[in-house]
């Protein structure tokens, strides 16, 4: 029974982060309705080119009909979001959970949560592939994300001393909770102000408001220490590798200068913290 659980939250985050695929494609240019379509011919796509992760293979990476390789984008994206879809299955089935509060022994609770990081987690997803590809942070995304935060707030203790009870639990924030966005998001917006925008953007310092409101206080710390983390790593090892590869990455080649995307940085710190209940600052919480 639990494998069998375990492989529909899969599948079905496989099926989301299709759709996600959609909304990153098309944010800000056209319609979410409407038949997909190959972006180099326009022809419609069949349902046996549709089936997520599995038709990028079957396909051998090329379209049908113009033979152009379709993007690693998508399969990456469905994958991730499988993956995301069935650890939130896991995190919140028990046994962390309180027995009332597991999948098992009380469905009304758990779907209330699990959908609602499921649709916090898709978000931040669109968010960090857009950054990718566009180098921007949609304003509408950042203030839909922000919204959701702070009404979760009411509905979602995010404070460490209840970091292993994330469940629904409506409630009345302490001054905390209220002030973890704007005290994580006021670093970036300095940064931004300070270097005139060439160290940091201003829709880094946007979404670390709903982030700070996702994650609480002080777990938006640990988040965003991974953030930075990690976005030095990398930037890093594409540097060196710049440096050997004739062509650079894809391409693309990097230097000190180049302008690395942080929000998939911010978004991968806030997914290792919320799942692996890393608390850096535990002296932070009073």
């Amino acid at each position: 029974m639990f494998f069998i659980l375990t492989t529909i939250f899969f599948i079905f985050g496989l099926i989301i982060g299709s759709f996600l695929n959609v909304v990153i494609l098309r944010f800000n240019t056209q319609s979410l309705g409407g038949h997909s379509g190959c972006t180099s011919c326009n022809r419609q796509l069949t349902w046996h080119e549709l089936i997520p992760l599995l038709s990028f293979f079957i396909l051998g990476r090329r379209c049908l009909n113009c033979k152009n390789k379709i993007s690693i984008q998508y399969p990456l994206v469905e994958f991730f979001t499988g993956i995301i879809f069935l650890s939130l299955f896991l995190k919140f089935q028990g046994p962390s959970l309180t027995p009332q509060n597991s999948f098992f022994n009380n469905q009304t609770i758990f779907f209330i949560t699990y959908i609602y990081y499921a649709i916090l987690f898709s978000i931040l997803i669109v968010i960090s592939v857009y950054d990718l590809k566009h180098k921007v942070i949609p304003d509408k995304l950042s203030l839909i994300f922000g919204i959701i935060t702070f009404i979760g707030l009411f509905f979602f203790h995010n404070t460490v001393a209840l970091s292993r009870d994330f469940v629904f639990n409506p409630h009345f924030p302490n001054y905390l909770e209220f002030l973890s966005g704007f005290v994580i998001s006021l670093p970036f917006a300095l940064l931004w102000l300070l270097s005139s925008g060439r160290l940091m953007g201003l829709g880094d310092a946007k979404l670390a408001i709903g982030l700070g409101w996702f994650l609480g206080w002080p777990m938006i710390f640990s988040g965003t220490v991974f953030a930075f983390w990690s976005g030095a790593i990398i930037g890093i090892l594409g540097i060196l590798i710049s440096k050997i590869a004739s062509r650079g990455i894809m391409g693309i080649k990097y230097t000190m200068k180049s302008e690395i995307p942080f929000a998939p940085f911010l978004v991968l710190g806030a997914i290792l913290t919320f799942f692996l209940e890393f608390n850096f600052f535990s002296f932070f919480y009073f």
